[in-house]
């Protein structure tokens, strides 16, 4: 279920409807969390694409602890030469530079 909400809310974000892809994004992680461990791999796409969704609303403060968790979480499942940790990597430094 989880899964199927992110997908959906992704396509929505996509097409620029931020305001229906919230929710779904906020549901699918609450789902993920209640059900995997706090460093459960399942969990960094969920943070990241919320993350992702509040950075562009220009919500930073929401997103920066979001970006941050799933890039622990990436390096430790995956290991910090991952192509996925050098994306989440990217996605803080715009973040921060977005910030000045």
């Amino acid at each position: 279920m989880a899964a199927s909400l992110n997908n959906l809310a992704e396509v929505y974000r996509a097409k620029g409807r931020r305001v229906e892809a919230l929710p779904l994004l906020e549901r699918a992680l609450s789902i993920n969390e209640k059900v995997l461990r706090p460093d459960d791999p399942g969990l960094f796409t969920n943070l990241n694409n919320l993350a992702l969704l509040y950075k562009a609303q220009g919500e930073y403060s929401k997103a920066e602890p979001l970006l941050k968790r799933s890039l622990a979480i990436a390096e430790t499942s995956l290991g910090p030469e991952h192509p996925s940790v050098a994306s989440m990597l990217n996605n803080l430094a715009e973040l921060y530079r977005r910030r000045g």
